[in-house]
Order: C-alpha cells, then structure tokens, then sequence
C-alpha cells in the first residue's frame, strides 16, 4: 500500500519532459517556450504547446529547471543548479546567454544600513554572432 502512494504523488515521467530537460541540459543559455519546442519537436513527433508548459510545469515543481526573469520578455527556461549567474540579452536576435560572475564590489551600491537579499543582473547588447 505504501509503495502505491508513494507512486502517486511523484510527477509522472514523459517522453515530452525527458525530451525537454535533455534540451535544457545540452543547452548553455536559457530557452523560451518556443525555442524549448522547436527544439524538443526535433526528437518528439507532433509535440504540442500545451504539452510543453505542462511539462516546463513539472520540471519547475521538481526543481529540475528554473526561470529566468527579464523585465519586459517572456520568461525563459534553463536547468537548474548552475550556479550563480547573470544574463546577457543580443538586442538583434533576441537570444539570451549565460553571463559568468558578478558585479565587483556590489555593497559599495548598497546605501547605508540595507541588506540585500539577493540580486539579477542583466547587461544588453549585441552578441557575438550579431556584433559587426
């Protein structure tokens, strides 16, 4: 009886999540849904819209993935535990990328006696591919 509960309440694996993290895992850089898709579609024949927020759903509450937030975008996906990181959106394609490390002397912003708790970072530009 036990082991059936236990069966229950675990997220159910899918060839359409197993396909989407595998993505996110061979990827370096955050994907929206519908790079996510395009993707994951190469591997699964007639994958759906609806089928890959669902999965994105379960990957999230698994803690298998994490979005990634930049003001004014739709959010994006990437696997989780990378690490501290910020972000570097390409103003022509839209593409965001993992930036490695962080501000130097970030407390120095900070004014007097406040506490950050945490802190995104994200630099604007063009990438490698766009830059002339």
């Amino acid at each position: 009886m036990r082991t059936q509960q236990l069966a229950t309440t675990q997220s159910r694996r899918t060839k359409q999540r197993d396909a989407l993290a595998d993505v996110l895992a061979r990827t370096d850089r955050p994907l929206s849904v519908s790079e996510l898709r395009e993707a994951a579609a190469k591997r699964i024949d007639g994958l759906g819209i609806a089928t890959v927020y669902r999965a994105i759903g379960a990957l999230l509450d698994e803690g298998a993935i994490s979005a990634v937030e930049i003001p004014g975008e739709p959010t994006r996906y990437e696997r989780s535990g990378k690490g501290h990181h910020h972000h570097f959106r390409c103003e022509k394609c839209d593409r965001v990328f993992d930036v490695a490390g962080c501000l130097e002397n970030l407390r120095k912003l900070v004014p007097p006696r406040f506490r950050v708790s945490e802190h995104s970072v994200t630099l604007y530009g063009l990438c490698a591919a766009c830059a002339p």
